[in-house]
């Protein structure tokens, strides 16, 4: 049964107390895992929260670095057994971006550069369902229909009536004109970019062919920022067979400098409406 608790955040606000821990000890993840009599790259993952951590793992770690308030240790204990709750993205079973999905539920604000196709969070369901087997033509039926509804209930995030999420995307001008599916899913597709960019808490911004060379050439990245202030903003950069979390303050920063020269290089949010609506209509003129 899926949980409140956001096992993903758990995991990496424990594993960011962990590595505070033992950088006060003054030792290095080596001395650790020769402790511990476990490899150095378990303890690197436990650290950045890549890994599920047992309470026996915290009570061990504890144990090295010598945590004497039993306040402390129960709190670790706690947020340890939270960690390996599931959150409902489990109930879809084996989702390969889990980890992600976990960050995207928690997030306050989400940075979006995308140059090829319209973002998960904005897709229609004729479009995800157009797109996702031509990203990955190998997938099994079954499991399309299991990617497009995880798909749909990751866009309840946006329109959260509690906590909506702050969502910003610049789109590049490629993302409009690639026929995915029907010039008629285009075309909703891009009647519907139109009226979530109306949204007050939703930016769309298009980065036109004739804006020429940009930041976002070497690739398309995400930023996702928390309301906690314990949880650093991430960049996300997803890949073919495994994806990359950069946590470290200066690469979050170059991202951050990189996504704000993408902004002043794009259309206002006004211009990018109307730009959007032109595009939508050339795919309803294709179409006949």
């Amino acid at each position: 049964m899926a949980s409140n608790v956001n096992p993903t955040v758990r995991r990496r606000r424990l594993g960011q107390e962990l590595r505070r821990l033992r950088e006060l000890k003054g030792m290095t993840a080596e001395e650790v895992a020769e402790r511990l009599l476990v490899s150095q790259s378990k303890i690197s993952r436990l650290e950045n929260g890549r890994r599920s951590i047992s309470q026996r793992d915290v009570r061990d770690l504890c144990g090295v670095y010598e945590v004497e308030d039993h306040r402390i240790v129960d709190s670790l204990m706690q947020m340890a057994k939270d960690s390996r709750q599931q959150g409902w993205w489990h109930a879809f079973g084996d989702i390969p971006y889990s980890v992600y999905i976990g960050l995207e539920t928690e997030a306050a604000s989400l940075r979006i550069y995308e140059s090829l196709l319209v973002p998960d969070l904005l897709q229609t369901p004729g479009y995800a369902e157009a797109v996702i087997p031509g990203t990955v033509p190998e997938l099994a039926p079954d499991h399309l229909e299991k990617r497009i509804q995880v798909r749909m209930r990751r866009q309840e995030r946006v329109n959260d009536p509690e906590r909506p999420l702050r969502l910003w995307v610049v789109l590049d001008e490629s993302a409009l004109r690639r026929v995915v599916g029907s010039h008629l899913i285009m075309r909703e597709q891009l009647d519907h970019l139109v009226e979530m960019s109306n949204l007050p808490h939703v930016t769309v911004q298009i980065l036109p062919y004739d804006t020429g060379a940009h930041a976002g050439m070497s690739g398309t990245f995400s930023i996702l920022k928390f309301d906690d202030a314990s949880d650093s903003s991430v960049v996300y950069i997803e890949g073919v067979t495994s994806d990359l979390y950069l946590e470290k303050t200066n690469d979050v920063h170059k991202y951050t400098i990189m996504y704000e020269h993408l902004r002043a290089q794009a259309l206002s949010a006004e211009a990018s409406r109307e730009f959007i609506a032109a595009a939508a209509k050339s795919h309803a003129d294709a179409r006949g």
